[in-house]
């Protein structure tokens, strides 16, 4: 009832957890080294052989080749009917181009659309295919969980949820975890949690108290989603506007600028601060030490709750772990989500003690945050990333990448800088950076845009090879040719 091909072996984690498995489970319920990989079932599996245990096979068992990827034929896959069907069902928010191509299958930094053409990814779902496309032990993750339990909402405990949550507070600031389904999600979130805080602390000194911090301030240039509590911390007009009025009581401070921030932080008045350590949509503009460090300390003095959000630029993408370890610098609150599962959605808020303390039960929750699913993805992901080897190409890839350019483009007016952390890297134009996506695109790289629309944006795959980083550099430079068209 399946079929099993190709060639790239299981992690040893996931050899583990089968182990384990296969010691602890009832017969009925436990995986075979089959469900453990994604990619090892037929699509034209008959629905019964997935959940059907195998019988123990006596003496060594055979190794298992597992296939990472499964690629449809580009010709089983109507391209126009498929632009068809978007075209007239889906809510035109994302205004996808007629041309746009159909895609029907990826594997690592590559994808292929319904035409069989081949395309390096520097989009990554931006910034979320941390792993690029089907890894194998990825895929082997969501595979074993799918077929042992997929949701059971947060009235009960899992185990893949409460593994994340251990490893994720063991490598930061932070000692608690809130787990939700996207960044704006977290943010939010984050914005309740502050506002907790700053009412618990009002109570502790004075149990009647009515009044307490309620504002927030963000940056110039800065993006924290697009729910109505998140526009309100985000700087483009373009994104406010249609939806105002927003919320009363929120500032902006200029990005860099301490004395701005200084002026906008009001101690009694203002509590939460959002920055992101690494800004992603306003262009890549990477903050120093000196200015977190001393944000950190006006928050201190104000009273203020300290959020960094690093839904983009957390998780590998800077080249270490989490994008203030670069600087040394903590907050009280984090906002992750992005590349966290690797593809699938989650979000988390991470907290020191004192904030967790200030919720209660019932004062937050979410129906599918933290599911066993796409928590065993995350495990899979962060085992990953959080390897120090890994981490290190990250920054070689990103180091390459930024240098290559810098040097493949010196000779081009329409450049002003280069700049970036790791691999999430910016090329400064002086000019609308829009034709360079249609014309890399044209060539088989996908890239994005930033800033003003005046900021090439590239976030690769975390496992882009040196290869890989030299094509894109080849491809933009010969793409620059568009801008003088």
């Amino acid at each position: 009832g399946f079929r099993v091909t190709s060639h790239c072996r299981l992690s040893p984690s996931t050899r583990r957890v089968h182990a384990l498995h296969s010691r602890i489970a009832p017969t009925a319920y436990r995986p075979t080294m089959m469900h453990a990989a994604a990619a090892a079932v037929s699509l034209r599996a008959p629905v019964p052989a997935l959940g059907r245990a195998r019988p123990p096979t006596a003496g060594k068992r055979r190794p298992l080749q597992v296939r990472s990827a499964i690629a449809p034929s580009p010709a089983s896959v109507d391209a126009d009917r498929v632009r068809k069907d978007e075209n007239e069902c889906v809510v035109n928010t994302y205004g996808r181009t007629l041309d746009a191509p159909v895609f029907t299958h990826g594997l690592g930094c590559k994808m292929w659309d319904t035409e069989g053409k081949e395309y390096l990814d520097f989009c990554a779902g931006i910034a979320v295919n941390c792993l690029g496309h089907c890894d194998p032990d990825w895929v082997a993750a969501v595979t074993e969980q799918a077929n042992k339990l997929c949701h059971v909402s947060n009235l009960y405990h899992t185990e893949p949820g409460a593994t994340l949550a251990r490893k994720l507070v063991d490598t930061c600031f932070a000692d608690r975890v809130f787990y939700c389904n996207s960044g704006t999600e977290a943010n939010e979130g984050a914005i309740k949690f502050a506002r907790k805080v700053q009412m618990t602390r009002a109570r502790a000194a004075d149990p009647d108290a009515t009044e307490w911090a309620t504002e927030t301030v963000s940056f110039s240039n800065c993006f924290h989603g697009r729910t109505l509590g998140a526009l309100n911390l985000t700087w483009k007009e373009q994104y406010r506007a249609p939806f105002e009025p927003l919320s009363p009581g929120h500032s902006f401070a200029a990005y860099g600028d301490l004395e701005s921030a200084e002026r906008a932080i009001v101690k009694g008045k203002t509590a939460a601060v959002f920055v992101e350590p690494v800004q992603g949509e306003g262009g890549i503009f990477p903050a120093d030490k000196a200015f977190l460090q001393g944000l950190k300390d006006i928050c201190e003095a104000a009273g203020a709750v300290l959020i960094f959000d690093e839904v983009q630029c957390g998780l590998g993408r800077t080249g270490y772990l989490w994008g203030h370890q670069s600087v040394d610098v903590t907050p009280d609150i984090m906002t992750v989500a992005k590349p966290l599962a690797g593809g699938l959605p989650i979000g988390a808020i991470l907290c020191t003690q004192e904030v967790a303390n200030a919720m209660a039960p019932g004062d937050h929750g979410s129906t599918f945050a933290g599911g066993p699913l796409v928590c065993n993805a995350a495990n899979a992901v962060f085992d990953k990333v959080s390897d120090e080897k890994f981490l290190a190409n990250v920054t070689a890839r990103g180091e390459q990448l930024r240098s290559g350019l810098r040097e493949a483009l010196k000779d081009n007016g329409h450049v002003k800088e280069v700049r970036g952390s790791g691999l999430l890297v910016g090329v400064q134009l002086d000019c609308p950076a829009g034709p360079m996506v249609g014309e890399c695109r044209k060539n088989g790289l996908l890239i994005l845009t930033a800033g003003a629309g005046d900021v090439i944006r590239l976030l690769p795959p975390l496992v882009a090879t040196a290869t890989e980083v030299d094509a894109a550099v080849g491809i933009i430079a010969e793409a620059m040719r568009v801008l003088d068209e």
